[in-house]
């Protein structure tokens, strides 16, 4: 009777020892796994393998993992979520690369191209050759792009008109992504509001050249910094022109829609997107490029996915939080979704109604 009672103890406690192990989880739960959900009360996640498929677009993972802290805003889902506070991510280089000489300006005119590293400070060759080699427009399609000069740095823009499938209403919209300002490195804030700061991919001007700049919110907005890490809802306005040139306004979600919907496109996003090495059929004419993002201090996705800020705040975390919206080489849907202010981002500007004709 004893040694039954003493085995009956002995299993009785191995059984209580399993309970911790069997809710570890696993490797298909942890948080790096887990990609951004396309519903709009979705935060985006941090630290996921990128995706250019489905409803959005997750950035490749960087060598610097974002922290959640304790004190970050949580979502109701259980799956963790990003930390939005500005923070809590930081670049872990603590070393700064030489100035470019191409701070302070538009480093490349727009009508020609430098090929070699020493005439453009960019760090590597140029990859396309010439502008002839880099074509990632539609112009022909739709009557030939118009073109408009960026006084500020003379920059010219390719631009078109996009008239709605199913009404006689039109919109003009650039067909490039906005390329301003003095470029700061990767792992810093746009933070000097007495000019407008830029991010060019991998610290490179010819990258900015190319593919457009990349900005924080608060930069696209031209509002204050201090906008990256708090509400500033009541300076944003109807038409928006942020870091617009004048006559022109920041793009909105509905804008983004119209243009899917635009120009006799019967191919859904994929119409938006340029048939030069970004998986689009480029009906539209709207020519995305693969621009990648600054994501958490981190260059990543070029070529194979865009991004861009909406000029409005989350609505669940109206302090760190904008609205945004991807595209990847095999997107299929126009998310809308949560992320922070600070990843830089590219931009696309719309002409103000009236100004066009």
């Amino acid at each position: 009777m004893k040694r039954f009672l003493l085995g009956f103890a002995i299993a009785l406690l191995a059984a209580c020892g399993d309970d911790d192990s069997s809710f570890a989880p696993r490797d298909d739960e942890s948080s790096s796994s887990i990609e951004e959900e396309s519903s709009s009360s979705s935060v985006t996640l941090s630290g996921a393998s990128a995706e250019s498929n489905g409803s959005s677009v997750t950035p490749k993972s960087s060598s610097s993992e974002t922290s959640v802290s304790s004190s970050s805003v949580r979502s109701s889902s259980s799956a963790p979520v990003e930390d939005l506070s500005s923070s809590s991510v930081r670049s872990s280089s603590s070393a700064e690369p030489a100035l470019s000489s191409a701070e302070g300006g538009e480093d490349l005119s727009s009508s020609s191209a430098k090929s070699s590293s020493s005439e453009s400070s960019s760090s590597i060759e140029n990859p396309w050759g010439t502008d002839e080699e880099w074509w990632p427009f539609s112009c022909n399609a739709h009557g030939g792009c118009l073109e408009f000069t960026d006084t500020r740095n003379n920059r010219t823009y390719k631009y078109l008109k996009f008239e709605n499938n199913n009404s006689s209403t039109f919109i003009y919209a650039m067909v490039e992504n906005l390329n301003i300002g003095e470029m700061v490195w990767g792992f810093k804030d746009q933070k000097d509001d007495t000019k407008i700061e830029r991010y060019c991919y991998d610290d490179d001007t010819l990258n900015c050249y190319y593919y457009g700049a990349l900005y924080q919110w608060a930069e696209m907005m031209q509002l204050p910094s201090e906008c990256n890490t708090k509400s500033c809802a009541d300076q944003i306005k109807p038409n928006h022109q942020g870091i617009c040139p004048d006559g022109w306004r920041l793009m909105t979600a509905d804008d983004f829609k119209f243009i899917i919907n635009s120009n006799g496109n019967k191919d859904g996003v994929k119409g938006t997107r340029s048939t030069f090495g970004f998986g689009g059929s480029n009906d539209t004419g709207f020519s995305l490029v693969g621009a990648g993002s600054n994501w958490d201090y981190n260059f990543t996705s070029l070529n194979s996915a865009t991004y861009w800020h909406y000029p409005e705040e989350s609505s669940q975390y109206t302090n760190e939080g904008s609205f945004y919206s991807s595209q990847g080489t095999n997107s299929t849907k126009d998310p809308r979704l949560e992320t922070m202010k600070t990843h830089g981002f590219s931009v696309r500007c719309v002409m103000v109604e009236n100004q066009a004709e």
